[in-house]
């Protein structure tokens, strides 16, 4: 049997159930279902259980900007993410629109009917189910949830210890007592070094290069003034989100326009943070700040326990893996009984899924994005992908509301389909995460993303006012996204598949 709903979103994370809202909040009248690979809500959020997980965003940009986020943490575990990305759901009447255990295989769109007929796995049975909708939502992230990005290391068959990678970490790992190393120096090894410096004998961190690190409080001061105050929830949350997205806007200008002064700003403060304990050469990157996402911590977590000794920190090249441990380039050996690979993540795009345009397969390094969010040449389809140099929900949030804009158009002048077509001086050669950063992932993944554009609504612009202003306020109508009606006999092919 194939079951028919206007707008079919791919994935229940944030996007997912941030896009659900939005099309109730909208009032768009459409249908929608939601297909989502595991059986809980929470996308990212679900799926990584490593001790100390947590955001790297403060909560007031990375929650809902139409749900507040109640509490005064800056930075919140990843559970509460979870427990508030499902609250939502219920508060909004989506939860009953998820479909669990559905993982997404293929799509193609029939452009003679405006309509995309998807297939899905059912991973518990084997069996195949067939969907068929009018629009098309990936809301599934940009990594690979089955398997992390783990390099081939020299020698790691010769460990007698255990690897860890944390996108899988076993429930049953017992690491009290223990020797641990981590090899990594992005916002996962920074959590995982204080979360279980208490309960080890001892955790090095083991990093090829250091990374820009930044100590905020865990506590937003604000947050409890307002709540003294008894200044209403919304209006605390809305003051609260302006201030940190303008503060998040400004950081990163300062390390655009001039980056010698946000490094001096940075470095100062991990200075004052770990005093004569550690050498600074562990906190000095090669690169501009930006030029990789800036990694944050709680009350300076990680500089207290490197000072208190529970923990140190290592900048060397791994020779190769031996009985013991990890031996460095420089000789020295470093002993383990628990290795944690904590490099990161492998590129994907709608979870390895396949797509096609009238049983022409789609390859998506060739299509260009449009205001971000649109990509060239795929009709009624529609892919969020947060900011890489903010909050990932604030793109999100305009992403689904841009969308609702659309559809709600499309209602009523009686439209079917919309499409943008890049000419060739709209293609950048970059991808749409590349350009501006230069992190290991993004890299890696430059074969696989969609490029970004040149000029106009094209361009890629990770600026929060600016895209706000794009997706929001300017003409849907704008000569570029092209709509269209299908011929009646084929409308009603369609409402009878």
């Amino acid at each position: 049997m194939t079951r028919h709903v206007d707008v079919l979103i791919i994935g229940a994370g944030l996007s997912g159930i941030g896009t659900a809202c939005h099309l109730t909040r909208e009032q768009t009248g459409r249908s929608y279902a939601i297909l989502e690979r595991r059986e809980n809500i929470g996308g990212t959020w679900d799926l990584f259980k490593y001790p100390g997980i947590r955001s790297d965003s403060d909560m007031l940009t990375f929650g809902f900007g139409f749900r507040p986020w109640i509490g005064t943490k800056i930075l919140a575990d990843g559970a509460s993410i979870r427990q508030y990305v499902e609250d939502t759901a219920k508060e909004y009447g989506v939860t009953e629109h998820i479909n669990f255990g559905r993982k997404f295989v293929h799509a193609d769109f029939d452009r003679a009917t405006a309509t995309w007929t998807v297939q899905a796995l059912i991973e518990a049975t084997g069996e195949t189910e067939t969907w068929t909708a009018k629009f098309l939502v990936g809301a599934s992230g940009y990594y690979n949830y089955d398997e992390g990005y783990q390099p081939e290391f020299p020698g790691a068959a010769d460990f007698a210890g255990q690897i860890v990678h944390p996108q899988h970490w076993p429930e049953d790992l017992d690491y009290r007592g223990k020797k641990v190393v981590v090899i990594g120096s992005g916002a996962t090894a920074i959590t995982l070094i204080p979360s279980m410096a208490d309960d080890v004998a001892h955790i090095t961190m083991l990093q090829r290069s250091p990374t820009y690190i930044q100590a905020l409080p865990s506590e937003d001061p604000f947050a409890g003034g307002f709540k003294l105050a008894r200044v209403p929830q919304a209006v605390a949350y809305k003051i609260g989100r302006a201030r940190n997205i303008a503060l998040q806007r400004a950081s990163f200008q300062l390390s655009r326009t001039n980056p010698e002064l946000a490094k001096k700003v940075i470095l100062t403060q991990i200075k004052l943070q770990l005093g004569n304990k550690v050498d600074m050469k562990h906190f000095t990157p090669s690169y501009n700040p930006w030029d990789q996402r800036l990694c944050v911590v709680p009350n300076g977590d990680l500089f207290k326990v490197l000072k208190s000794g529970k923990a140190d920190i290592v900048t060397d090249r791994i020779a190769k893996f031996t009985e013991k441990g990890i031996l460095l380039e420089s000789g020295q050996e470093l002993e383990a009984d628990i290795i944690v690979s904590a490099t990161g993540l492998n590129v994907q795009i709608l979870g390895g899924a396949s797509m096609s345009i009238d049983g022409e397969p789609v390859k998506f390094n060739e299509t260009v994005a449009y205001k971000s969010v649109l990509y060239s040449d795929i009709p009624n389809f529609l892919m969020i992908l947060g900011y890489t140099n903010a909050s990932w929900t604030l793109k999100a949030d305009l992403a689904a509301a841009y969308l609702c804009r659309v559809l709600n158009l499309m209602r009523d002048r009686g439209y079917d389909k919309f499409e943008v077509h890049a000419e060739p001086e709209d293609i950048a050669p970059e991808s749409l995460m590349g350009g501006a950063l230069t992190s290991g992932y993004i890299q890696r993944g430059d074969g696989v993303m969609p490029r970004q554009g040149a000029r106009g609504a094209w361009k890629l612009i990770n600026n929060y006012y600016r895209d706000r202003a794009l997706m929001h306020k300017a003409p849907i109508e704008d000569g570029v996204l092209q709509f269209s009606k299908v011929r009646a006999n084929a409308g009603k092919a369609a409402a009878g598949a």
